[in-house]
């Protein structure tokens, strides 16, 4: 699977002077406005305007892919896989997500499986109780726990 950004696009490493820009995508898609940091964040920059982000949040023991934002006018691009592909690269502990069920089928195609709640490390626990118990209280909403499994981890010297 090949992702190929626009010409006229760059991918980089967020700076400080980025976080606003980050905040109004994170606001505008109705993501966890919470624990945003720019040092763990990527952009995309098309046209020298940030249009997407990500972010590869660390815990002890587990990384989580997060914050992952297009804007309306440059999806269906390939820019969000661009940098999912990306963040999966850098990460260096097992690697989770939380998602909308409707966004299962997309990280799929990435090598994430769902996975249940006695699955996920403490860590991430302590951060998806809140969005867990909120999908109890309002059945309208369901998400899914996603691990990177799309590597094959060598079990012997041979590999």
């Amino acid at each position: 699977m090949s992702f190929v950004l626009p010409p006229e696009c760059v991918l980089r490493p967020a700076s400080d002077s980025d976080i606003w820009e980050i905040r109004k995508l994170v606001f505008s898609a109705k993501l966890d406005p919470t624990q945003l940091r720019w040092q763990q964040f990527s952009v995309i920059e098309c046209d020298k305007k940030i249009v997407a982000c990500g972010q590869l949040r660390s815990f002890s023991g587990a990384q989580e892919l997060s914050s992952l934002v297009v804007l309306p006018a440059w999806r269906k691009q390939g820019l969000g896989s661009y940098l999912v592909k990306h963040l999966i690269q850098q990460a260096n502990q097992p690697l989770y997500l939380e998602c909308a069920s409707w966004l299962e089928q997309f990280y799929t195609q990435f090598g994430f499986v769902s996975i249940s709640w006695r699955e996920v490390p403490s860590p991430l626990k302590e951060k998806f109780r809140f969005t867990q118990f909120a999908t109890k209280l309002i059945p309208l909403i369901s998400l899914k726990v996603m691990q990177y499994r799309g590597f094959e981890t060598p079990t012997d010297g041979n590999k």
